[in-house]
């Protein structure tokens, strides 16, 4: 296979055209070409209106394709690498079946790889399945009524599920093309196979975690719903076994993937003298803007044959960074709280992205020193502070809303002014001074003009500031060792809860790496 790369084609292109491209890079016929496969996709809108979408593709041909690509004399192609992760090989006489705690892509991902191990993995959750949990999520959306074990935050596919379902990440591992392909085979579009911004969409990966289940329970492995782990069972220092609502389970290897929410978990962990620290993390609000103002700030017009436009800003402040973060073409924001009486914003959308708005966390940086709690547990301490005084204030779960243009002002907002706001059960319209602390108003204040001045539209004054943003990550990290454990032998702590990722992506990465670790060790003790 030959790779070609930066193929620069207009938005209103088709296949015979990229086949056509490839071939004239490569001096050959088209006819030539008896395989063309993408490799990435991207839009290039720095010249706009003049907007490209670049492709990388890996070609098949006829012929020679040493004597081919050297004939060509193309900057642009070389021969096609081949990198590809495999899973680790099933283990032989292993009678002991490991846990996973938490069933979101950290959990998911980890179970997988210990059920191809063949170690019949038993897999906790404290929330319902997928459909259950869609059902409770939608009875609260409409209704006010909350579901404390199965929310945005809890149940079958974690708090990923509610999300746009973005499958980029910063971090380069060759286990991503592998995960990718998982997602496919489990119900997934397969363009995000090649697209630059993969995302799946709350509506499709509500039947792909379901798939992925099923998956697991083919392998031998198991799946207990309504399941939360109370304490941990330990012996000398090595974990023994769980407690759980349902009755202890006897393990010594348990990877704990529970999510930035378990806040009770957090609190039984360090109880039981798990070692862990306070982690920098983000607080903020969720902003609204029309979906046309993004694509015509991106695109330089909107009657382009693209997909919904998505932006990425950040502003460096003095003493601060300002963010967007989670943003979601076409989408909506949600309430995602896991508590009652708190309130929390968050940003999900269907995999067409054909919602009104577009939205996105705007974020500031929160360092360990700037936390109003001492100890390993400050920053969530912090976080509920802030979800509750937005319950008091509201006096319900409406959630506290204000204008860009009247929050830079300081004036509260009594409605909307262009932009309706999406979340339901509703918006409470208010001054978010009231609401969020200095640290966080004050940054936002220095940066969401910044910000307008960087892409049109973003902090127009019609614009809605919802708020609270607190649960981008995790407020705390479950130290571990080169081996994976923490200070507990046998306890593999993985994904965002642990603080060691920061999305789908580099959750179910770092869950397969748990898994890895413990199969390792496994194999050392037979």
């Amino acid at each position: 296979m030959i790779r070609i790369r930066d193929i620069s084609l207009p938005p209103e292109h088709d296949t015979n055209q990229l086949i056509f491209e490839a071939a004239r890079l490569l001096k050959i016929s088209p006819s030539k070409i008896r395989r063309l496969t993408l490799v990435r996709r991207s839009i290039d809108a720095r010249k706009k209106p003049d907007v490209r979408v670049i492709y990388t593709v890996d070609v098949g041909l006829v012929g020679n394709e040493g004597k081919i690509l050297k004939h060509s004399g193309c900057k642009k192609a070389s021969s096609a690498p081949v990198s590809f992760y495999k899973p680790p090989k099933p283990l032989m006489d292993i009678s002991e079946r490991p846990v996973v705690v938490g069933f979101g892509p950290a959990g998911i991902f980890a179970g997988l790889i210990l059920a191809m191990a063949g170690l019949k993995p038993i897999i906790l959750e404290r929330g319902a399945d997928a459909q259950t949990r869609h059902e409770r999520v939608q009875h609260f959306f409409k209704t006010g009524q909350l579901d404390k074990t199965s929310n945005v935050q809890f149940g079958e596919g974690g708090a990923g599920t509610f999300s746009d379902g973005k499958l980029n990440t910063g971090v380069n591992n060759p286990r991503i093309g592998w995960i990718l392909e998982q997602f496919v085979a489990a119900g997934a579009r397969d363009d995000i196979l090649y697209d630059a911004k993969p995302h799946v969409g709350t509506d499709v990966l509500l039947t792909v975690v379901q798939n992925l289940r099923q998956r697991i329970i083919s392998l031998g492995g198991e799946v207990r719903f309504s399941t939360q782990v109370t304490a941990l069972l330990q012996e000398n220092g090595q974990l023994t076994g769980v407690s759980t609502n349902q009755g202890d389970i006897a393990c010594r290897h348990l990877i704990l993937a529970i999510g930035h929410s378990a806040r009770d978990t957090f609190r039984m962990l360090h109880a039981s003298g798990i070692q862990m620290e306070p982690k920098p993390f983000a607080m903020g609000v969720r902003i609204e803007q029309l979906q046309s103002v993004i694509d015509k700030a991106q695109y330089g017009r909107n009657d382009l044959p693209l997909p919904p436009a998505d932006y990425k800003l950040v502003k460096h402040l003095e003493n601060e960074t300002v963010y967007t973060f989670c943003m979601c073409p076409g989408g909506y924001v949600v309430a995602a709280t896991s508590e009652e009486g708190k309130i929390v914003t968050n940003g999900m959308s269907y995999a067409d992205r054909d919602g009104e708005n577009a939205n996105a966390a705007v974020l500031v940086s929160l360092n360990p020193r700037d936390f109003p709690y001492p100890g390993d547990l400050g920053g969530m301490q912090w976080q509920e502070e802030i979800e509750k005084a937005a319950y008091t204030h509201s006096g319900s779960y409406h959630a506290p809303a204000q204008t860009v243009g009247d929050f830079l002002l300081g004036r509260a907002s009594v409605s909307s002014r262009g932009v309706e706001p999406s979340y339901k059960p509703g918006v409470f319209w208010t001054d978010l001074h009231q609401v969020l602390p200095a640290k966080i108003t004050d940054a936002l204040k220095q940066a969401l003009p910044q910000m307008e001045q960087s892409l049109k539209g973003f902090a127009a004054p019609e614009a809605v500031l919802t708020a609270p943003e607190t649960r981008s990550s995790s407020p705390v990290r479950i130290l571990r060792g080169e081996n994976g454990q923490a200070s507990l032998s046998g306890l593999y702590p993985a994904g965002e809860g642990a603080g060691y990722a920061g999305g789908i992506m580099s959750a179910a990465i770092d869950g397969i790496l748990a898994a890895e670790a413990l199969i390792e060790e496994l194999s050392k003790e037979k």
